[in-house]
């Protein structure tokens, strides 16, 4: 039996200095360069999420450190970037993975799309989820207010989808589970509510009708297998473990998307010097 073959640590630190923009290469000081990062990688969070590895916005601007409290921190330049891009379609932004803000290239978006709940129909999709029981009563409410309405701000978008006396976590709830299935997006910002600050809220399908088109040239496989690919290709080597952590997909379906990574060679399974278990890495880290 062949042994399987170690990852090289310090080319996997080489690397992840290189995806996660952390010095010696320069952190990211424009708007420009915040695009370029995500169509590089493809997926990143806004913020840094703890217990998962992917680089984020954040980190890349402001270094590898918490996110700040104080307002006026240098790092915080990224919610312009962020609330500026919303309307610009130059990347989708939503809660999509793990119900974490994130930020995916439009190249990898339809990926995305292809392994949501969406066939393309605007009046029909939701009422099918809603009668399988993959849609909740408020998430209903809300998607069919702004399918009548329109674009709204969080605000207004509770109150008319008569929500205004549900728990907040109910509330947050639905339009998390609205958003990780790419029904609904934020495209703007409002000057509402106590803050006068709020996300506007618009149908995907309506907003970026391009997405569906695009995803249904690309099946499940084909498109789990590229998430998988570019997820690896950002931290440089993780376990079976770590891509159903943050995917949120069943562990059989994460088995097969790896292993026809590895018989095409795009991954390879090693181990870690320090760490127990069968790692999958890039095959440049052995």
């Amino acid at each position: 039996m062949t042994a399987q073959p170690e990852i090289n640590l310090e080319r996997l630190k080489a690397l992840r200095l290189r995806t996660f923009r952390l010095p010696p290469h320069p952190h990211l000081s424009t708007p420009r360069q915040a695009l370029d990062f995500v169509n590089a990688r493809g997926l990143i969070y806004f913020w840094p999420i703890t217990g998962i590895d992917l680089p984020s916005l954040w980190m890349a601007v402001a270094g590898e450190r918490s996110v700040a409290d104080n307002h006026d921190d240098p790092g915080h330049v990224t919610w312009g970037w962020k609330d500026a891009a919303l309307p610009k379609k130059i990347w989708y932004y939503g809660k999509i993975l793990r119900r974490k803000a994130t930020l995916i290239s439009l190249e990898t978006a339809p990926f995305f799309y292809a392994l949501s709940e969406n066939y393309g129909s605007l009046e029909d999709d939701y009422l099918l989820a809603y009668e399988e029981g993959r849609l909740t009563q408020s998430a209903r409410q809300i998607y069919e207010t702004l399918l009548e309405k329109g674009i709204l701000d969080t605000i207004s978008l509770r109150k008319e989808a008569r929500l205004l006396n549900a728990k907040e976590s109910v509330f947050n709830r639905a339009m998390e589970d609205l958003q990780k299935d790419f029904k609904i997006m934020p495209v703007g910002i409002a000057e509402a509510g106590a803050w006068k600050y709020a996300f506007r809220y618009d149908i995907t399908a309506r907003h970026m009708p391009e997405l569906a088109e695009q995803a249904r040239k690309v099946g499940e496989a084909e498109a789990r297998q590229k998430l998988v690919g570019l997820y690896i290709a950002s931290v440089g080597a993780a376990q079976n473990r770590d891509v159903t952590k943050l995917f949120g997909w069943p562990p059989e379906l994460v088995k097969r998307t790896v292993e026809r990574l590895v018989h095409k060679r795009e991954l390879v399974e090693a181990i870690h010097p320090h760490k127990p278990g069968v790692w999958l890495a890039l095959p440049e880290l052995i």
